[in-house]
């Protein structure tokens, strides 16, 4: 019960500060900064939803909000015409990069510098644990 407390709380903290500070949910900003990791800042469509865990229906909703916005941009993929890339446009960079030392922050504040060094290792062995089971094929792809 503790764990899904966490699991239910984090987010909230998180996505307070990303309004505060850029105007954006945590799934915008978390959709955002997958397209920031991506090269040229671009990813089909259906390589975004697998990496957000979003259906392609939330997906396209989101990605509409934030080309309204002027922060992605939606084109054909070159490769595969039936397909679409969302990229990052300059003033995505910009809100990403603006917005990242804050997000960084508030994770310390509320998980990393809450836990020692031998915790964080076990916290990264039960992650790895638990997304073997809920993610096989490894399709979140977290960073090392």
């Amino acid at each position: 019960m503790r764990f899904v407390a966490v699991v239910e709380l984090l987010p909230g903290v998180l996505d307070s500060q990303l309004q505060r500070d850029a105007d954006v949910s945590h799934f915008e900003y978390y959709v955002l900064a997958m397209l920031s990791e991506a090269p040229n800042a671009t990813l089909r469509m259906t390589a975004l939803s697998l990496k957000t865990n979003a259906t392609l229906p939330r997906l396209s909703h989101v990605i509409k909000r934030l080309e309204s916005r002027g922060l992605v941009r939606r084109a054909p993929c070159p490769e595969d015409r039936r397909a679409t890339n969302a990229s990052l446009t300059e003033e995505g960079i910009v809100l990403v990069v603006a917005t990242a030392p804050g997000h960084v922050r508030t994770v310390r504040e509320n998980v990393i510098n809450r836990l020692t060094e031998e915790q964080i290792g076990q916290l990264d062995a039960i992650s790895d644990q638990l997304l073997r089971r809920l993610d096989p094929d490894n399709r979140m792809n977290p960073p090392a």
